[in-house]
């Protein structure tokens, strides 16, 4: 049945703009029939600033891009080392709200954490993962039509200097932490595997289908 599979697509690195104009391809031309997605790819160096983004919070760019995308949140940073993951989930047919969603995602990640016994929070006030005051793991959704697009970025194992170019998610001074620091994964496709085994089991898909290196949706 459609509405309990989960398609995984394992995309590699790839540039983010593609891969954000894809997610809106498959959401604006998703139906009742459509199974839902999750995408697991890194990122080429990369700002992206969300609706509600401030020019104040872009520091000192460089030369990464800025991109303004139609996602919810502030500014972040993607780059290889991170895992981003996209959960292209018809919300509607799973009976999912907005905020449902975020705490399964956000469950999901420290969930993962708990694995190598690093302990997690949430913050209500703060979407994404903390680990002693500091973030591991960012978040910021789109829905529309019932579905959701954008998601997570999870830091693994990647250079955490360009976050030190911008206000992460509007915090001065936010501090960032990956995994690798912390005794988690080191590596983004272990990091992946889990993730998305936890996500699949904490939402209750009945099949799963794993895709490699496909944008064709």
């Amino acid at each position: 049945m459609v509405a309990s599979t989960l398609k995984i697509r394992h995309l590699g690195r790839q540039a983010y703009e593609p891969v954000w104009h894809a997610m809106q391809h498959f959401t604006d031309t998703r139906d009742d029939d459509t199974a839902d997605e999750l995408w697991l790819v890194e990122h080429a160096p990369v700002f992206t600033q969300g609706q509600a983004g401030k020019a104040e919070h872009l520091l000192n760019t460089g030369d990464i891009p800025v991109v303004k995308v139609d996602r919810g949140g502030q500014v972040t940073y993607h780059g290889p080392g991170q895992l981003v993951a996209y959960p292209l989930l018809n919300l509607r047919r799973r009976k999912l709200g907005v905020r449902d969603l975020v705490t399964e995602i956000e469950n999901s990640l420290i969930e993962l954490l708990a694995r190598y016994d690093i302990e997690a929070v949430a913050k209500a006030d703060a979407p994404g993962v903390y680990v002693n005051d500091r973030k591991v793991a960012s978040l910021g959704l789109r829905i529309r039509k019932g579905c959701s697009f954008h998601g997570l970025a999870l830091n693994v194992n990647m250079d955490l200097a360009p976050f030190l170019r911008i206000n992460p998610c509007g915090y001065a001074g936010l501090e960032m932490v990956q995994t690798a620091q912390l005794g988690g994964p080191a590596e983004v496709d272990e990091a992946g595997r889990q993730l998305s085994e936890i996500f699949v089991n904490r939402l209750g898909y009945q099949q799963v289908i794993q895709q490699e290196g496909s944008l064709h949706v």
